[in-house]
């Protein structure tokens, strides 16, 4: 299955994907700003690692293991646009934290 979203993230904020009990995914995303973004993968039980800095028009694959949640932070003082496509398990959960 696969899910495609363009998703805006507001200055300081960060977009979560899948913080609730799923399967692997992968993701295909493209930093569609002009800032950087910082992406960690978050096991739902807590933590994080593995960042990677996506810089503005940069495309990155990640695949992101079962229960964990890949967190897309926008350090910025700018709203940041990504553009994602998901393959695998797609019933996660998506929101904002800031």
């Amino acid at each position: 299955r696969t899910l495609t979203s363009t998703t805006y993230i507001k200055a300081n904020d960060s977009f979560i994907l899948g913080n609730n009990e799923h399967g692997s995914f992968s993701v295909k995303l493209k930093n569609a700003s002009t800032n950087d973004l910082e992406l960690w993968r978050a096991p739902i039980d807590g933590g994080r690692h593995s960042p990677v800095t996506v810089k503005p028009n940069e495309t990155v694959k990640v695949s992101v293991e079962k229960n964990t949640a890949l967190r897309i932070e926008n350090n910025t003082k700018d709203q940041a646009t990504v553009e994602l496509f998901v393959r695998g398990d797609t019933g996660l959960s998506m929101g904002y934290k800031n």
